[in-house]
């Protein structure tokens, strides 16, 4: 009998040990939900960048003026009926 409860309490206490220790554990099962858990709201950022670089590439394509719009803004240029005012502060002096 008393083999018996030894055995017992030794397969109850291996059985812990994997249960809060071992593979697959409660402390492994929390660490991996963690991941997943930042994983999964990086995945979305990187969602939302593609779908602004898709939506962006989609109006280079089929539109002018975010080709104008960058023209503009990037390159200096300006339209043929257009006049460019540069307004120059005093305050402010050369380097």
């Amino acid at each position: 009998m008393r083999l018996l409860f030894a055995i017992l309490v030794i397969l109850i206490l291996a059985l812990q040990y994997r249960l809060w220790v071992g593979e697959g554990s409660f402390a492994e099962v929390s660490a991996l939900r963690e991941q997943v858990e930042s994983q999964t709201i990086e995945n979305q950022k990187l969602k939302e960048r593609n779908a602004a670089l898709e939506a962006e590439v989609q109006d280079l394509k089929t539109g002018y003026a975010a080709i104008e719009e960058r023209a503009r803004s990037e390159l200096g240029m300006i339209r043929n009926d257009e006049m460019f005012y540069q307004i120059v502060d005093p305050e402010k002096k050369a380097p």
